[in-house]
C-alpha cells in the first residue's frame, strides 16, 4: 500500500510540473523573440447597433480606418479635427433605405467642430443628441465624440425619433474629453444665429467653412484655434471671428498682421477673399482682448459693429492661493497657548470629575446614617497583629540548657 501511494504522489507531481512547464516555455520563448503584445482599442463598429426602430442592415458593416475613406474629399480637416475611426451602415425596413456614416474623434471639441464644418448655415435645428440640423433627406447631428451623417431614401413623420434611438446608442466620454471648445463662450449672445457657429482647429477645417481671413494669416501653425458666427443686427448682419491664440504675445502680434492686412485694402497681399470683399469696408475692425484677437465684418453700419466687437472680453480666470501671513514665532506662540489651554482643562475637568465622584459617594453615606469616610466604618476589618510581651520571673532549678 505504501508503495502505492508513492507512486501515484509521484504520477500527479510529474504531472503538475510538466504543465507549469507548459504554460511558462511559450512566455519564455516569446520574450527571447521580442514578442509585443499591443492592446487594441474597442472595435468602431460599437458605434451603431445591428438594428434599431425596425431598422436592420442590410449588408456587413464598413470600418473607416483613416480620413480618407471616412471621406476624401475632407480628409484634412477631419485629420485636424482629431479622426480616429469610423463606421459606414446601410441599413433596410421594407422598402425604404438608410445610410448612416459615424464619425469618431479623439474629444468633443473634435466632433463639435466637424459637426460645424459638415453643417451648412441656414439648415434647421433639431433635437437630437447633442445638436442636430437637417436637410431635406439628410440628417446630421452630434453626441459625446461621434458624428452621425445619416441619408433617408424617404424622410417621414417619425425619422427625427428614429434618429434619437440611434443616438441613444452611442457612448458618451468623460473627463476632459467631454468639455467643449472654452472660445464658444467668448461670442456674444445677443442677436447670435447659433445656426452659422463653425469652429476650426485648421486651415482646411476654417477655409471649408466658409473663414473670412486667408488661413496663413491666421496663425494656425501657431496653435490658433478660431470660432466665427453671423449676427442679425439692425442695420444688417455681421460676421464675428474669434481667434484664440496660445499667449496674449503671440496675440498682439498677430493683431499687427490682421490689421495691416485689412489698411492695405485692394493692394492686399493675398488678395481679399470673397468674405471680405463683400463686406462694409468702414466697418471691418480688429481688436484684441487677452489671447483673443476679434475681426468683425458685415454690412452693418459702423457703429454696431464697433458695439459688436467690443462685447468681447477676455477675462482670466485665476484661483489665487491664500498666503498666511503670521510669523513663525506668533504661531509657536499660538501653539504653547493651544497646549497650555489644553492641560488646564483637562486639569479642571478631572478636579471637577473628581469632586463629583467624591461627594456624591460621601453624600450618599451621609444620607444613609454612615460617616463619610469609610476610615470610621465599623464594618471595617482590622487584624491586630501586636502581641504583649509577658515577662516569667520563675526560678529554674535545673541547669541552663542553651540551644
Amino acid at each position: 500500500m505504501r508503495s502505492i501511494a508513492i507512486l501515484v504522489c509521484s504520477a500527479v507531481l510529474a504531472g503538475s510540473v510538466g504543465s507549469l512547464c507548459a504554460q511558462t516555455t511559450p512566455a519564455k520563448s516569446a520574450e527571447q523573440h521580442g514578442v509585443t503584445h499591443l492592446l487594441l482599442p474597442p472595435s468602431p463598429h460599437a458605434l451603431l447597433p445591428d438594428a434599431f426602430d425596425g431598422w436592420v442592415t442590410a449588408s456587413p458593416m464598413k470600418t473607416l480606418s483613416d480620413a480618407e475613406q471616412a471621406d476624401a474629399a475632407s480628409a484634412a480637416a477631419l485629420e485636424e479635427y482629431g479622426f480616429t475611426s469610423g463606421v459606414l451602415a446601410n441599413y433596410k425596413r421594407e422598402g425604404d433605405t438608410l445610410s448612416v456614416r459615424a464619425l469618431r474623434f479623439g474629444d468633443v471639441s473634435g466632433a463639435y467642430g466637424a459637426y460645424s464644418y459638415y453643417r451648412k448655415n441656414g439648415w434647421p435645428k433639431e433635437e437630437i443628441g447633442t445638436g442636430a440640423t437637417s436637410d431635406n433627406n439628410r440628417v446630421l447631428f452630434w453626441k459625446g465624440t461621434t458624428v452621425v451623417d445619416a441619408m433617408f431614401s424617404r424622410i417621414g413623420p417619425m425619422s427625427a425619433g428614429e434618429m434619437r434611438e440611434l443616438a441613444r446608442h452611442l457612448p458618451v466620454p468623460g473627463g476632459t474629453k467631454s468639455l467643449l471648445p472654452p472660445i464658444l463662450a467668448f461670442l456674444p449672445q445677443g442677436s447670435l444665429d447659433k445656426r452659422t457657429t463653425h469652429y476650426a482647429e485648421g486651415p482646411e477645417g476654417y477655409s471649408g467653412a466658409g473663414g473670412v481671413l486667408p488661413p496663413d494669416l491666421v496663425g494656425f501653425d501657431r496653435d490658433a484655434e478660431t470660432v466665427t458666427a453671423n449676427y442679425s443686427l439692425p442695420s444688417g448682419s455681421a460676421t464675428l471671428t474669434i481667434i484664440n491664440y496660445p499667449t496674449p504675445q503671440m496675440a498682439t502680434a498677430q493683431e499687427a498682421k490682421i490689421s495691416a492686412y485689412l489698411k492695405a485694402g485692394s493692394h492686399a497681399q493675398p488678395p481679399w477673399p470673397k468674405p471680405l470683399v463683400d463686406s462694409d469696408q468702414a466697418s471691418l475692425e480688429v481688436r484684441r482682448s487677452g489671447p483673443l484677437v476679434a475681426i468683425v465684418s458685415g454690412d452693418a453700419i459702423p457703429d454696431e459693429s464697433h458695439r459688436l466687437i467690443e462685447m468681447v472680453h477676455y477675462e482670466a480666470n485665476l484661483t489665487a492661493i491664500p498666503q498666511s501671513k503670521e510669523s513663525e514665532i506668533a504661531k509657536t506662540g499660538k501653539l504653547l497657548m493651544g497646549i497650555a489651554a489644553l492641560v488646564i482643562i483637562g486639569a479642571g475637568a478631572a478636579i471637577l470629575l473628581g469632586f463629583f465622584l467624591g461627594g456624591g459617594r460621601a453624600l450618599y453615606r451621609i444620607a444613609r446614617g454612615k460617616p463619610a469616610s469609610t476610615v470610621y466604618d465599623e464594618e471595617f476589618i482590622r487584624i491586630d497583629l501586636r502581641e504583649d510581651w509577658k515577662q516569667t520571673t520563675g526560678v529554674s532549678n535545673g541547669p541552663n540548657l542553651k540551644r
